[in-house]
Formats: C-alpha cells, structure tokens, sequence
C-alpha cells in the first residue's frame, strides 16, 4: 500500500467510524441498519422481510470491501474519497485481504456490540431482541463492491456454514468472479442504473473501461444461478426514469425471478451530489414499475410504501427464505 492510500483510507476510516460504522479487520464494516432498530423497538420490519421473510432484527449489514469500489455512482450513500477532498484518489485495493473467517467472527462480533445498547431500552421487544442476539442473515451489502474481494465464495459459504443466509449485492462490474463463485448467495442482486453506456456514465461514473459491458455479460450469468435472482433499479429523477423500453430490453434478456424498482434515497454522503428533489416519490416508483411489469410480462408482486420499492416477478408470490 502506499502512503498516499494510506493517508487517504486513515481519513475514510474516521470518518465512517463518526458514522457509526464498526470497522472489521483492514477492510470489513458493519452497520447497524434502521430497520434492525425499528423492528427491535417498534416490531416494524424492512421490505425484505416483508418480501421474502428474513428477519429485519437478525439481519447483519456488511460488507468486506468498504473502501474499494469500480464505480463513483452519485446516489452512493457511501463516503468517495473526493467528496472529503478533491484531490484524493480512490485507494487500490490491498495485497493482502483478511480471510473469510477473520470477516465472519469479526462482523458477528460487531453486531452483538451495537446491540448491546438496547438492553437498557425500556422499549426494545424482549423476544426479538434476544433473537437479534443470533443473527442468522447476512446482507453482503453496506458499502464498496463486494466482488473485488477475492474469497468471496469461501466468504458466503462461511456464512452458510453458520446457519446463515445470504444476501449479495453486486454493481454487476466483475462477471467473471460471478461466473466462478465456489458457492451461490442465498439471494443475488444485481444492481441496474441505466440502459445503456451512456446513462451509466453520467450516473455511475465508472471506474474501469467497458463498464457496460460488464454489466450486459453479468446479466447474461443470471438464468444460470440456482439461487433466486434480483434486478434492482435506483431510480434517480431527472437521471434514469424516462426509457422503461430500454429496461424491459435489457431486463428482458436477462431473466430475473425478481425485479425491484426502488427510489432513490437522499441520505448519507449522496446528499453532497445530488438534491432532495432527485428522490421519487412512491407514486413515481409505482408508475415506473407498473409500466415495466406490462411490458416484461411480470406480476405487480407486493411493494413497500415507506421503501419506496415495488416487487415485481413472474411468480404468483415471492419465495420465501426464512
């Protein structure tokens, strides 16, 4: 590593700790999601609870890349190195990576520290609080790209052989890690943002060459994975929301059990590139993904209101994971 990435990621790392983040390891973090709050204090749950049925209150929130990523998209909530000082550079990733079980143990570890906070919460559900003391979902999701961290399979089996499900969220940039995982998440998303290199450019801001591409052959992976398969669209306004066509071409082709349009959602560090008024509301999502679901021939599944997300699939009802 060099001084200059090490200065860079000295800065990022405080600066997620202020965020609450619990760092894992040299590039590992948990955090706690609002839904594992809301479902411990309140009994409300996350829309993949009510989608698929994990459970908001044992869901760990990780990732094993927090600092490396092949894409500078605008609505990341993630901390960019520029939006801390324009002349930071984005670090490479190490030489040396922690192994999947110093990442397991140390996100297991991390959740049962931010959940020691709610013994003394008067309001905390006694029952699911002692159940969020076993966690048994892990969303490979937070941060980064979590491809780039190369024992991935090892990682998701790591999981699995602890009783856990699994979640993996991918940008769709490394196919080839995609087509060459040692074993399959309980769920994969891939994430779309636009329907054609251009659109993927003004958004996204790719790091790397032939970033479409990549993303074009990840979705051809799609109708080989065992696991249910998701395409999750960030709809950002004055962005991405006008060619439904182009989604449904692309989509199309691609064959997912599950298609899911959420808004985009003006929090953390997105706030500092785009404004409130690039959030849909839910109506706009609704409208959006009704116009896709006739054209992909799919069923208007559920949705969730307050996630701003609506589900759609060619299944009568969702598969339920837990």
């Amino acid at each position: 590593m060099s001084a200059v990435d090490a200065d860079v990621l000295g800065v990022l790392a405080g600066l997620y700790r202020r965020q609450k983040y619990h760092l894992v390891g040299a590039h590992s973090a948990v955090k706690r999601c609002r839904w594992l709050y809301e479902s411990i204090v309140h009994g409300r749950a996350c829309y993949k609870q009510k989608f698929y049925g994990i459970r908001s209150h044992r869901c760990v929130q990780m990732t094993p890349s927090l600092y490396y990523c092949t894409m500078r998209c605008l609505f990341c909530w993630r901390i960019q190195p520029r939006d801390v000082n324009p002349a930071f550079k984005e670090p490479e990733p190490p030489d040396r990576w922690d192994s999947p079980e110093e990442i397991v143990d140390g996100a297991i570890r991390a959740q049962l520290r931010l959940l020691s906070g709610y013994k003394g919460n008067p309001k905390a559900d006694k029952r699911r609080l002692r159940e969020a003391f076993e966690p048994k979902h892990a969303a490979i999701s937070l941060a980064g790209e979590p491809t780039l961290y190369p024992f991935l399979g090892e990682l998701i089996r790591e999981y699995h052989k602890r009783g856990f499900t699994t979640f993996l969220v991918t940008n769709g940039t490394n196919p080839r890690v995609l087509a060459q995982l040692e074993e399959e998440p309980t769920q994969l998303y891939v994430s779309l943002y636009a329907t054609d290199a251009k659109g993927l450019a003004r958004l996204c801001r790719p790091r790397i060459a032939g970033a479409w591409k990549r993303i074009s052959e990840t979705l051809g992976l799609l109708s080989s994975f065992n696991c249910p398969t998701v395409i999750r669209i960030t709809l950002v306004r004055g962005f991405n929301m006008d060619d439904v066509e182009g989604y449904a071409r692309v989509i199309g082709k691609a064959e997912p059990t599950y298609v899911e349009p959420k808004a985009y959602m003006h929090v953390g560090y997105s706030r500092k590139r785009l404004g409130f008024s690039n959030m849909p509301t839910h109506a706009e999502v609704q409208r959006f993904a009704f116009q896709l679901a006739e054209r992909l021939g799919y069923n208007v599944l559920d949705e969730s209101k307050e996630s701003r997300v609506v589900l759609l699939s060619r299944l009568e009802k969702p598969i339920k994971i837990a």
